[in-house]
């Protein structure tokens, strides 16, 4: 299995980035996806998620109704808008996979699999 985080980088306060996360490896509609980031010197944080169809997401009350997610189960991707950004969300953020059924979505030791992560940057 793996995952390939992609679409980080250097973006001024307000600006928007588009995170990809592709999957292979592994029958992906049978996973929930989350998105989670991790800043220097704290701990890996909840971003949001969204679940095998993608009818139902979650979000962090503090990306919520900035960060949109995502996902195609065609291309095995799912993605991640963030508008509006802040120099809060400066960090690194992971893609991971959560099995449908008896998980939490906000729970990182409760995903199976990581992808290596795209740092994200906002100038102030």
């Amino acid at each position: 299995v793996q995952l390939q985080a992609s679409g980080g980088g250097l973006v001024q306060a307000g600006g928007s980035l588009r995170l990809s996360c592709a999957a292979s490896g592994l029958t992906f509609s049978s996973y929930d996806m989350g998105w989670f980031r991790q800043a220097p010197g704290k701990e890996r944080e909840f971003v949001s998620a969204i679940s095998w169809s993608g009818g139902s997401t979650g979000y962090a009350d503090s990306v919520k109704g900035r960060f949109t997610i995502s996902r195609d189960n065609a291309k095995n991707a799912v993605y991640l808008q963030m508008n509006s950004l802040k120099a809060e969300d400066t960090a690194v953020y992971y893609c991971a996979l959560v099995p449908r059924y008896g998980r939490s979505w906000y729970r990182p030791d409760d995903y199976d699999y990581w992808g290596q992560g795209t740092l994200v940057t906002v100038s102030s």
